[in-house]
C-alpha cells in the first residue's frame, strides 16, 4: 500500500468546499478586534480568543514595534544557545509575579510549553492523569511523554478519585486540567481535585491558556479560586488575552529550571521572537493598569449567557466569556454557522471528533471591546437565525 493513498481518498473537506459551508481557514482580509472583513463582507468578531482587545491596543503595538527595532525580527535560535535575549528573562519574572509562582519559563508557543512540560516532567515508571477534555496539546504532551496516560469524565470527581485510586503508590502521578475548559466555558473544580491530589500524593498542574486575563483577576483559574499556592504548576499562552503568540510554565524554581533543561520543544525550537515577548509583556502591563478591562468583558459575558438563556438557547455550564450554543449534530451545526456567518456574526463551528458526538456546538466568545449596539446584533441575528433553523421558538 502507498503511504500516501489516504490524501487521495481524503474528500471530506474538498465535499464541504464544493457544498459551500467550509468553515475553516477563512483568509480575512482585516481583523481589527471586533470586527473583521472577509471579501468585503463585514461580520462581528464573535469567536476571537481576543478576550481584552488588546491586539490594537496602542501600547501593545508600540512595543513591538521598539522590539523590532532594536533586536530585529528573530533571535534565529533556541533560547538554550544564542536565542534567549533580556526581554525574555524580563517577561518570565513579571510573568511568575503575576500568577503567584517563583519561576517561570516562556516558550514559542502554547502548545511546545504543554508538550515540553509534559515531556520533561512524566518518566517511564509516572502516569499522567488527563481530564477527557483537556485541551489537545496537553494529550499530545501525554503521549511524549514515556509515562502511561490515563484519562477521567470531565469534571468527574469520583472518577478522577477511582482513577488515582487504581494507580501504583510507587509510581509519580501528574493530574492535568485546564482551568477554563476551551469549548463550554466551564471551569476546573480546584477546590475539589486538590484534596485528591493530596490524598493520592499526586501533583497538580492547570492549563490556563483561556483564563488568564480573564478570571482571578487577570491572574487565572487558582487566583479566582484561591488556590494558588495548591497548584503546583501553572500554564498559559500568549495567543489569547496576551494579544501575541507563545506561552509559558510557571512553578517552584527547581521544578522549572528541570523543565529548562529537559524540554525538548524548546531546547530544539527558536526562541519566541522580541516583538512577540516585547507585546505579551507590554500586554501583561495593561491588565496591570487597566483592570477595568478584566471586568468589562465579564460583565459582557454575564450579559450573553442571561440573553441567550432567555432566547431559549443551550449555552451548557458556563461561566465565562467562552458561551457555547449547544446544537448536538454535525450538519445542523455547520448550517447554522453558515446562516449567521452570512449574516455578519463570525462564531467557530465544533463538531465531532473534536467534542462528543452530541456536544456538537457553536462556540462564541467575547472581547471587552465589543460595543452595547454589537452585543445587540449578535443577540438579533441569533435569534432570527434561532427561530428559523427551529433551534429556538
Amino acid at each position: 500500500m502507498d503511504i500516501f493513498e489516504k490524501c487521495s481518498k481524503y474528500t471530506t473537506a474538498r465535499d464541504a468546499i464544493a457544498g459551500g459551508y467550509y468553515p475553516y481557514f477563512i483568509p480575512l482580509t482585516e481583523n481589527e478586534g471586533t470586527e473583521a472583513v472577509f471579501r468585503g463582507h463585514r461580520l462581528i468578531m464573535c469567536g476571537s480568543n481576543n478576550y481584552l482587545g488588546l491586539t490594537t491596543h496602542p501600547k501593545v503595538r508600540q512595543a513591538a514595534l521598539e522590539a523590532i527595532q532594536r533586536y530585529g525580527t528573530s533571535c534565529t535560535g533556541s533560547r538554550f544557545l544564542n536565542g534567549t535575549i533580556e526581554l525574555h528573562e524580563q517577561l518570565e519574572r513579571e510573568l511568575a509575579v503575576w500568577v503567584g509562582k517563583e519561576a517561570a519559563l516562556v516558550f514559542s508557543t502554547g502548545m511546545q510549553a504543554n508538550l515540553g512540560t509534559i515531556s520533561a516532567i512524566v518518566s517511564r515508571d509516572d502516569v499522567v492523569i488527563l481530564d477527557k477534555q483537556d485541551h489537545a496539546s496537553i494529550v499530545d504532551g501525554a503521549k511524549l511523554s514515556w509515562g502511561k496516560t490515563v484519562r477521567f469524565r470531565h469534571n468527574d470527581m469520583a472518577d478522577l478519585e477511582r482513577v488515582l485510586r487504581q494507580q501504583d503508590g510507587e509510581n509519580g502521578k501528574l493530574v492535568v486540567v485546564d482551568g477554563l475548559y476551551s469549548m463550554e466555558g466551564d471551569i476546573a473544580p480546584l477546590a475539589e481535585i486538590v484534596p485528591l491530589c493530596k490524598k493520592y500524593n499526586a501533583r497538580l498542574m492547570v492549563d490556563d491558556a483561556h483564563a488568564t486575563g480573564v478570571l482571578g483577576g487577570g491572574r487565572g483559574t487558582a487566583a479566582h479560586l484561591n488556590m494558588t499556592e495548591e497548584v503546583d504548576l501553572i500554564m498559559s499562552t500568549f495567543s489569547k488575552s496576551f494579544a501575541s503568540l507563545g506561552g509559558f510554565i510557571a512553578g517552584a524554581e527547581d521544578i522549572v529550571h528541570y523543565i529548562k533543561h529537559h524540554a525538548r520543544s524548546m531546547i530544539f525550537s527558536a526562541s519566541i521572537p522580541p516583538a512577540n515577548a516585547a507585546a505579551a509583556l507590554a500586554a501583561l502591563h495593561v491588565m496591570q493598569e487597566e483592570p477595568e478591562r478584566i471586568q468589562r468583558v465579564n460583565d459582557i459575558a454575564a450579559t450573553m449567557r442571561k440573553e441567550y438563556q432567555r432566547l431559549g438557547f443551550d449555552i451548557g455550564k458556563s461561566v465565562s466569556p467562552i458561551i457555547p450554543i449547544l446544537i448536538g449534530d454535525d450538519t445542523r451545526t455547520l448550517t447554522i454557522w453558515k446562516e449567521l456567518f452570512d449574516a455578519g456574526v463570525f462564531v467557530n463551528p465544533v463538531i465531532s471528533p473534536a467534542v462528543p458526538e452530541g456536544r456538537q456546538l457553536l462556540r462564541t466568545s467575547y472581547m471587552a471591546t465589543h460595543t452595547d449596539a454589537q452585543m445587540s446584533r449578535i443577540l438579533e441575528t441569533f435569534a432570527k437565525v434561532g427561530k428559523q433553523v427551529g433551534l429556538i421558538s
